[in-house]
């Protein structure tokens, strides 16, 4: 299998690298690559890239994931989310390639408490989940050999997100005050890789791939809010000696109405995983313990 990737120095796209190896030649490209085309802003030079490479699958790690900037930035947003996807995907189409691409639960307007299903309404609150949407549309529309898995509250060991930038505040800051009122599962992105690798393998060895493919919720099993998430990394870099002036019990829950920020983040959003499941034949690991296993690793390489 050759599998072209985009998006490889992300913390999705990182961890596809070690996933995918696995499973044959790995094509990994980033904006700065060179050589090739990766960067999705150049929506013609990514389906020139998609020809020349001539993978079997297409993997998409790259987006534009400023949320609060894409405010500001629509066409460039939209430029990376929407219009690269679609070329990318109408490219992967001539070649009769599988497009594999990570959408995010901004896609939904976060009301109510119930686990988001594939089958209900979009209702996006800015122009990063609307952006999203129409990229994860224009998939649908451009190849039938697609599976989109849209996640949610991504993280990882490596690159910027909240874990890592909560234990960054609680090493220099006497106290934190965390939005306890959002309501969503953190989700490894090793876990997203993992599972993406397995999908591949499912597709590979089935005689019908094709009945397979379309929309997926990928999300770690449970759910939590951002203030019990601090709490649960504050307390396993304290049993790990990692330093810390802010402890847990300094760490102060918030409504989001006192954490004012440029976009509207949805207030509920648990994804109902069970399509993946069931399709794929898998499980997915509690919250809990991609967030021990991060914070371990924090902890590993300062020690080391």
């Amino acid at each position: 299998m050759k599998i072209l990737l985009f998006g490889a120095r992300g913390q999705v796209g990182w961890q596809l690298q070690r996933s995918l190896a696995v499973l044959g030649e790995v094509v990994a490209l980033d904006r700065h690559s060179t050589g090739a085309c990766g960067d999705l802003r150049n929506a013609e030079g990514i389906a020139a890239t998609v020809a020349q490479v001539a993978p079997q699958v297409v993997v998409n790690a790259a987006a534009y994931t400023a949320v609060d900037r894409a405010e500001d930035e629509p066409d460039l947003a939209f430029a990376i989310n929407a219009r690269a996807c679609e070329a990318l995907a109408r490219a992967a189409a001539r070649i009769d390639a599988w497009v594999i691409h990570y959408s995010t639960d901004y896609v939904y307007d976060g009301s109510g408490e119930q686990p988001w299903r594939e089958g209900d309404p979009a209702g996006p609150l800015g122009v990063y989940g609307r952006s999203k949407l129409a990229g994860d549309e224009a998939i649908a529309r451009e190849t039938p050999r697609h599976l989109v898995l849209r996640t949610s509250w991504v993280f990882d060991s490596w690159g910027q997100n909240f874990a890592k930038s909560i234990l960054k505040a609680a090493a220099v800051r006497d106290e934190l005050a965390v939005v306890a009122d959002q309501w969503g599962a953190p989700t490894r992105a090793a876990l997203i890789a993992d599972v993406t690798a397995h999908a591949l393998r499912v597709l590979r060895d089935r005689p019908d791939p094709q009945a397979l493919a379309g929309l997926y919720h990928l999300a770690a099993s449970g759910f939590t809010n951002w203030h019990e998430y601090a709490l649960l990394l504050l307390r396993e870099a304290q049993s790990r000696g990692l330093p810390l002036r802010a402890r847990p019990d300094r760490v102060r829950a918030i409504p989001a109405s006192d954490y004012p920020v440029r976009a509207a983040r949805p207030g509920n959003s648990r994804l109902d995983t069970s399509r993946l499941r069931q399709a794929f034949g898998l499980r997915l690991p509690p919250w809990q313990d991609g967030v021990r296993a991060v914070v371990a690793e924090i902890a590993h390489h300062r020690a080391n």
